[in-house]
């Protein structure tokens, strides 16, 4: 018996997905809560393994338990058990060959800028704050240049494990709604900090600290080293992750105008 669940968390406050002995992780915080249901240890597969301060709307995971739940029980009954940054959104059992992480087709991030003088008191962990004014026009015309299947090393972190640095980037937009910035990644899978660091790159664009030709240069570049800084993780989020249709997972709906 295989489960698949959507998951979303406030990543503010976790050491990232991965259980360590650092800190406190999404992932170790989850399964204790299913451990509770299932009356036996549980270990959970995730479709992307968000770092230290990234928040998820649409995060999948499945496990295997050897006990009989029903959807109530892996929903509900596990969020008794979570912390209110933490929750079970969906459960459905699925075919066992569902695979959570190599099974998806695409996933989608999206991060979010408050581009204003002064930082938001109420969204404090939940949008990075840029207080000089950004250009999203210029940053939405450097993304273009990514698009496609490319090699992404100028774009990964020091520490990715990743066998190849090659991506497919389905699409990339950026939109600006008053003093919101959005910018809006899908690709097949994506590098560690691969996202921050288009982020910083656009950010950097968007200030006019760097020409719209720039973008091109860092991805040709093939060095992370000419990539700029790496933008914080507050404004993170993976929003979606998609999977053939004929797993019939639940779609993601999208929170608010502001997400």
């Amino acid at each position: 018996m295989r489960i698949a669940l959507g998951v979303e968390y406030r990543g503010t406050h976790y050491h990232g997905w991965e259980t360590q002995k650092t800190g406190p992780t999404v992932q170790a915080a989850l399964e204790t809560a299913l451990a509770k249901i299932a009356t036996q240890p549980i270990r959970t597969i995730c479709a992307g393994r968000t770092d230290s301060g990234v928040h998820a709307w649409g995060q999948v995971v499945h496990f295997d338990p050897q006990v009989d739940r029903p959807d109530r029980a892996w929903v509900l009954g596990v969020n008794t058990h979570l912390p209110s940054d933490i929750k079970v959104a969906w459960s459905q059992r699925v075919d066992d060959s569902f695979h959570a992480r190599f099974g998806a087709v695409s996933r989608s991030y999206r991060y979010i800028i408050y581009n204003r003088r002064s930082s938001p008191a109420v969204l404090t962990g939940l949008v990075t704050s840029v207080h000089r004014a950004l250009d999203a026009e210029r940053m939405a015309k450097a993304a273009t240049a990514w698009i496609g299947r490319r090699d992404f090393s100028a774009f990964r972190a020091a520490a990715c494990q990743a066998h190849s640095p090659v991506r497919t980037l389905i699409d990339f937009s950026v939109t600006r709604s008053g003093d919101f910035i959005y910018l809006d990644v899908t690709a097949n899978a994506f590098l560690q900090h691969m996202v921050r660091n288009f982020a910083g790159v656009l950010i950097a664009i968007g200030l006019g600290d760097k020409p719209i030709e720039w973008a091109r240069e860092v991805l040709d570049g093939r060095s992370r080293e000419r990539g700029g800084v790496t933008a914080p993780p507050d404004g993170l989020y993976l929003m979606e992750v998609e999977y053939p249709e004929e797993f019939g997972l639940p779609k993601v709906s999208r929170p608010g105008a502001l997400w």
